[in-house]
């Protein structure tokens, strides 16, 4: 039997049609987002690769794969426990039901640092990570600078139905969040007979929360990683902050340095007039990086 089998997350392909993957890369969004938040941008990064945007080695373009990690997006309903070692799993799990070489995994914010528990999981065979925007230490979720605990707990206060999706972006701005922040939360509302309700369950993220605020994964980036496998190159992990983003501590941002200036495989990039949603703030800054790094 397979040892991965069970819930797969929900996913879609991205590639440039001009020309097929050597390797695929898997995409983690941020808490209450999906897999579409991060389209546009990926298919920009694909169709650069195909056309010898980046100075990538001889094997080849890289295609992505856009993941809805559990209970966001489409992937709804998962088993319990809901843990990152649970959503690093079901991207194994996925590995397996796709049959393609994933050697890559990049993560924003959440999806950060379920990319470290995969990695942890993964120790050959991945060539690139990147984490976009992620600490790997445990801290009060209160301490965290993370908008997240506060917008699961406005998304239980706001009673449903919601009589329309104006109404629903009108609530999240009076309680002092940003219209971007609105819009995004609103891709997970959807029109339930006469009126709209928030296509999340709830309770299933603040367990993922709580275990993403518990968790410390530095570990995963300060062990040398895995001697490299025949035909995969030695890993490489990327990590991109945002130079005002408040998601990152000052010690964590010291400790990044401080380990980048003795390990070989970590390299740290700062996008100096980023927050924390660098594909939004910076969005050629971060696609610089990353081109680059592949």
């Amino acid at each position: 039997m397979n040892a991965h089998a069970g819930f797969v997350p929900h996913h879609a392909l991205v590639s440039a049609p001009s020309a097929a993957p050597a390797r695929w890369m898997l995409v983690l969004h941020g808490i209450f987002g999906s897999g579409a938040n991060w389209r546009t941008f990926i298919r920009r990064l694909a169709e650069a690769q195909a056309a010898g945007g980046a100075p990538g080695p001889a094997a080849g373009p890289w295609g992505f794969i856009l993941v809805d990690l559990r209970a966001h997006g489409m992937s709804q309903s998962p088993p319990a426990p809901h843990t990152l070692a649970a959503a690093a799993e079901d991207l194994l799990r996925l590995g397996d039901r796709l049959g393609l070489d994933i050697r890559g995994v990049m993560g924003h914010s959440f999806g950060g640092k379920v990319a470290l528990a995969y990695l942890e999981r993964r120790p050959a065979g991945l060539e690139r990570a990147f984490i976009l925007d992620a600490d790997p230490s445990a801290r009060p979720a209160g301490e965290s600078g993370s908008e997240s605990p506060g917008v699961l707990e406005l998304l239980r206060a706001i009673p449903q139905p919601i009589p329309s999706r104006e109404a629903f972006l009108d609530a999240v701005k009076a309680a002092g969040f940003s219209r971007g922040i609105a819009e995004w939360l609103a891709m997970n509302v959807r029109r339930e007979g006469d009126g709209f309700r928030i296509r999340l369950d709830l309770d299933i993220l603040d367990d993922l929360l709580t275990d993403y605020f518990a968790r410390d994964l530095w570990h995963v980036l300060e062990d040398p990683p895995a001697p490299a496998v025949p035909g995969v190159e030695a890993r490489r992990i990327h990590v991109v902050l945002g130079g005002r983003s408040a998601s990152i501590s000052p010690a964590s941002r010291d400790r990044f340095e401080t380990l980048a200036a003795r390990a070989p495989w970590l390299s740290v990039h700062v996008l100096p007039g980023a927050g924390h949603w660098l594909h939004v703030d910076d969005p050629e800054g971060l696609f610089d990086v990353i081109r680059a790094a592949l």
